[in-house]
């Protein structure tokens, strides 16, 4: 899941909506609105990973005429509020939905009838057991394996590794733990735990401080979600362990791309939540029209990690900025 997550301030300009959560990217009204379909992108936290994404379904939009495009975050990653949203959604109307679902397994039941009511295709973490549609994202084990590419570069005699995750239960994240530990078997690397926070930044922030206190012999540490890293060097700086533990990430928030730039972090294993977010909406729209032949046989369509290190991280952060519309 780039830039800090900022949960009190999203969570103020979340409640604003009329439907909670709700970012307007179609800007019709009244009668014109009620020609057009509705197409929705229903993440699974208020974090700044999904700018990107945001972008990406603002570039959909300026394609799709016929459509009226949103991404909505819920209040809290809860299953149960993003439950409540998708029902709300389904009983406005909505032609599609693609979701990341905050806990995949216990929501079966909440995808199926979602999928039964309307076009439903996941992201970021996959239900493959449900109605959907399709998946369209990264895959998180390739993506965990690249995080052990540079965790076995970065120590290469061997380490002791803390992993931290916000959804433990979230397919991303078991699948990335998956990949990393694949990729570092018959080494001289063992990951020793994974400590998740549920996506609360100050409980993530002391899981790492914890992790200090509690067993001084980790000397390697990994951030799962997007926001981890970033807690995983804040705390390195204030307690002056900075430089000391190695450190890789995942995602593309502005401190790790930071750290990364300065050496402090070895590397980020990026996704592309831009194109789910365009990809996705066109695709949804060309499924609503008829056309089901771009999706695949096994129903996956992914869009390639990267890994971030020092050789293009200056690079990379041109690129975010142009997606995102920063200058």
């Amino acid at each position: 899941m780039p830039a800090k997550v900022q949960q009190s301030v999203w969570t103020k300009a979340l409640r604003r909506g009329a439907l909670v959560g709700a970012v307007g990217l179609g800007l019709c009204t009244g009668a014109q609105a009620a020609d057009k379909k509705s197409l929705y992108f229903v993440v699974n936290g208020a974090s700044d990973f999904w700018k990107a994404a945001e972008a990406g379904v603002r570039k959909a939009q300026g394609e799709l005429p016929n459509y009226t495009l949103q991404l909505k975050y819920p209040e809290q990653s809860s299953a149960a509020i993003q439950n409540r949203i998708m029902d709300d959604l389904v009983a406005a109307g909505a032609a599609g939905i693609m979701v990341s679902a905050v806990d995949p397994k216990t929501q079966i039941d909440e995808l199926n009838k979602v999928g039964g009511q309307t076009v439903l295709f996941t992201t970021d973490s996959d239900a493959p057991n449900s109605k959907r549609v399709a998946y369209i994202g990264s895959s998180n084990v390739d993506a965990g394996k690249q995080a052990g590419e540079l965790m076995k570069k970065a120590m290469p005699n061997g380490g002791k590794c803390m992993g931290y995750v916000g959804l433990p239960g979230a397919d991303n994240a078991r699948e990335r733990i998956d990949g990393i530990k694949e990729s570092i078997k018959g080494t001289k690397i063992t990951l020793v735990d994974v400590r998740a926070d549920d996506i609360d930044q100050p409980r993530a922030k002391r899981n790492v401080e914890d992790t200090l206190s509690a067993d001084p012999s980790i000397n390697c540490m990994v951030g799962i979600y997007s926001y981890n890293t970033p807690q995983i060097y804040r705390v390195l700086q204030e307690t002056g362990k900075l430089g000391q533990i190695t450190v890789i990430g995942f995602d593309e928030d502005q401190v790790t791309l930071g750290g990364v730039k300065e050496g402090t972090i070895v590397g980020t294993v990026v996704q592309q939540p831009y194109e789910w977010g365009y990809q996705g909406m066109k695709d949804l729209a060309k499924y609503l029209e008829g056309d089901k032949s771009f999706i695949p046989a096994n129903k996956l369509m992914i869009v390639p990690t990267r890994i971030i290190d020092k050789s293009n991280v200056d690079a990379f952060a041109a690129e975010l900025k142009e997606r995102q519309g920063k200058k």
